[in-house]
């Protein structure tokens, strides 16, 4: 599934094709994803201006002029591409063996007077589409849990410490917690751990000193949360099953995984004499250096 720096990387890549464009046809070509689209979803979406396109954790947010919000998640295969001449992001795979999975088509008319198109394709329909008025958003169920952005000044040593004061949950749970850190995933989570030197069977609770404020490890955890989330979205994602950026093109950020999925691998710490160990934590694979994450 798609963790914040492809989301984003999708966000970033719609954008300049999408934002001050006006629907002028909306197409579903089911009725339903994960979710039915609303009853009045064409209503609500054709002849509108998509005023901006956003993100909050793992979801996209496309605003629209007349007040409303799509909530819009990729699941575990959806993607989006563009069919635009003059924009960033044409398609350029062989685009046949997608259109069976064409689920949605918006018919934009862009601020140039250029027509452009953006489908969404999602052959395994765990993907969704809801709509909310915008001054209801924070409080929609898809929204109103979830905790920090992991790039965002608000994730801090402090706000580290007091989420996992007292929790003697294992260090990589706490850290997928949505309620905590919202959008960081399991290989990022994998990826920080090891840059931190912590094991992710380590208690949580054990970065909070008896005063409440954070361990020094604490504090480099956050540092390194963000960085790993930060060269992700720069190198476009990870390009892991079905994640392609909006162009078509792949994501090459896992050609710099130094844990995940490198069971078996001597750890690329200097000095370190370990080997990369697979473990299965809470139903998911967690990989990690025994020999230097404590």
């Amino acid at each position: 599934m798609p963790e914040l720096p492809e989301v984003e990387t999708v966000r970033r890549g719609l954008a300049p094709v999408m934002e001050d464009a006006v629907v002028e046809e909306l197409v579903l070509n089911r009725p339903n994803l994960r979710f039915p689209f609303a009853d009045n979803f064409h209503e609500l979406v054709e002849g509108q201006r998509i005023t901006s396109l956003g993100r909050r954790a793992k979801y996209l947010l496309m605003d629209l002029s007349n007040g409303q919000v799509i909530i819009m998640h990729l699941g575990m295969s959806g993607s989006f591409r563009t069919l635009d001449e003059k924009a960033p992001g044409n398609f350029h795979h062989e685009r046949g063996k997608l259109e069976a999975h064409d689920h949605v088509i918006f018919h934009l008319r862009r601020p140039d007077g250029e027509q452009a198109q953006v489908i969404y394709n999602d052959p395994r329909r765990f993907g969704f589409m809801l709509m909310t008025p915008r001054a209801e958003l924070d409080q929609h169920k898809m929204i109103r849990d979830l905790g920090v952005e992991p790039v965002g000044n608000a994730l801090d040593g402090d706000h580290l410490a007091q989420k996992f004061a007292n929790k003697a949950a294992p260090l990589k749970a706490a850290l997928l917690d949505q309620s905590i850190i919202a959008g960081l995933g399991n290989i990022y989570v994998c990826e920080a751990l090891w840059r931190t030197g912590l094991s992710p069977k380590r208690k949580a609770r054990t970065l909070v000193l008896k005063s409440g404020k954070p361990t020094a490890r604490a504090l480099a955890l956050v540092d390194n949360v963000k960085d790993v989330i930060n060269e992700a979205i720069a190198a476009g994602g990870s390009s892991l099953r079905d994640h392609t950026q909006t162009d078509g093109s792949l994501g090459y950020f896992q050609h710099s995984f130094a844990v995940y999925d490198q069971e078996g691998n001597a750890c690329q710490k200097p000095d370190c004499i370990g080997t990369i160990r697979r473990i299965v934590q809470s139903g998911r694979s967690t990989f990690y250096c025994p020999s230097c994450q404590g």
